[in-house]
């Protein structure tokens, strides 16, 4: 790829809650590393092609941490339910379905495209339990040029006849899955995925923090979304004191790898501890939080402790792909909040919504998220010139109103670790 430039107007947030802001600035770029920003080009890039942005805002791409990807069609739909009525009702018979490869296929071809037209440019994927469609998905991320951890989800409990796997399957599966794709491509990497502990026994749990620990793939799966969800862990598992300690018992909590957990609601005291010891990340979902009656996370809580925390869509508990509308609906969330409990929870500005949008779940990929030297380059050209106005903005107030009312239009290029990134063509 070698050495290019751009020019425009360069926002990104290095640090939680403050942008860092350069107008009519460059951004330097060899392969798919960040060399720098500059107020001028230096000397020594004075022959370098530029892309040049001018009047257009530069920021990073957008990282989602928690999608189920077979969900997508089923997105807007069953959302006067609780999580688990919800689950019974959609999800579990929407997810048979993926055994038909050429229906994953079509589904996933719908997916991919909505990602990148969103501007999401990393998502932390669940799949289904089919290997093969979790394989296709893989396949048909890396020809998109996306990057993106994808798990092959394991239950072999409480789950539907028709969408439950033996112990023994489950595992082998996953094995083959992990080294058939582990190596396969640059940018789109397997991730072990027990659905939640009451679909997962504690043979399978075992086995997968053990394959985690065995090939170094990092861990996906939800905590303390909904009290009834957490009851019902309880009854499973009296032998432990939390929901958190079932997943650490069996090393599915950060022991060996990195962790995400989506939700985290309801966590205690005790179990936010334990996240901060094994240095966890929570994938904040607001949209799936409020459709399925769940509550509100308490995300400032986790950042005061040091608990990485990004943001994610949850499709299809949440309803729309675009992490700028779940930065807005996460502000709003954390406002109600706010006003209800009175309970120490601040309320996040805008540049920290964007850092959790960015940098903050981007880390989970590595140095992703920002464009500080080393930073994978991931970013997306924001034209807001047809944001409707009359007066001259900030660059402070252009990127806010961009969050809270611009959509895909304005979105003019994506960039995924150096390469400019074509609609995907499925």
């Amino acid at each position: 790829m070698g050495l290019k430039a751009l020019k425009g107007t360069i926002v990104h947030t290095p640090v939680l809650g403050a942008y860092e802001i350069l107008n009519d600035g460059y951004i330097v770029v060899e392969n798919d590393k960040v060399v720098g920003t500059f107020e001028a080009l230096p000397e020594e890039y004075k022959n370098v092609e530029v892309a040049d942005y001018t009047g257009k805002m530069i920021i990073p791409g957008f990282v989602d941490l928690h999608f189920h990807a077979p969900q997508f069609p089923n997105r807007g739909l069953g959302l006067d339910k609780e999580l688990l009525p919800w689950l019974e009702t959609y999800t579990f018979p929407e997810e048979t379905k993926y055994a038909d490869l050429d229906y994953a296929k079509n589904a996933y071809s719908k997916v991919i495209h909505e990602l990148w037209k969103q501007g999401t440019t990393r998502a932390v994927l669940f799949g289904t339990i089919h290997r093969e469609a979790n394989e296709l998905l893989m396949d048909m991320l890396n020809e998109a040029g996306l990057g993106a951890m994808v798990g092959k989800v394991n239950m072999d409990r409480n789950s539907p006849p028709t969408y439950c796997e033996r112990t023994e399957d489950s595992i082998a599966e996953t094995r083959k899955f992990i080294e058939n794709t582990k190596d396969k491509y640059k940018l789109v990497k397997p991730i072990i995925t027990p659905r939640f502990v009451p679909t997962c026994t504690p043979e399978l749990m075992r086995a997968l923090g053990n394959m985690a620990e065995e090939y170094g793939v990092h861990i996906q799966s939800h905590l303390d979304e909904n009290r009834g969800e957490i009851d019902w862990v309880s009854a499973l598992h009296p032998e432990h004191e939390n929901y958190s300690v079932v997943y650490d018992n069996y090393k599915l909590f950060g022991n060996t790898t990195p962790t995400v957990m989506a939700h985290c609601i309801w966590n205690g005291p005790e179990e936010i501890e334990l996240m901060k010891k094994r240095n966890m990340w929570v994938a904040h979902c607001p949209h799936s939080n409020t459709n399925l009656s769940s509550g509100i996370a308490p995300v400032r809580t986790y950042l005061k402790e040091g608990i990485h925390v990004g943001l994610a869509s949850d499709i299809s508990g949440g309803h729309d792909v675009s992490i700028p509308k779940t930065i807005a609906a996460a502000a709003q969330s954390a406002k109600l909040r706010w006003v209800y409990l009175n309970d120490g929870e601040e309320v996040l500005s805008t540049p920290e919504w964007l850092y959790l949008a960015t940098k903050g779940g981007g880390e989970f990929f590595g140095k992703v998220g920002s464009f500080e030297p080393g930073y994978e380059f991931d970013a997306l050209v924001i034209d807001d010139s047809t944001i409707a106005d009359v007066n001259e903005r900030k660059t402070e107030e252009r990127i806010e109103r961009y969050i809270y009312v611009g959509d895909d239009r304005n979105i003019e290029a994506r960039y995924v670790a150096g390469n400019l990134v074509q609609e995907p063509k499925f």
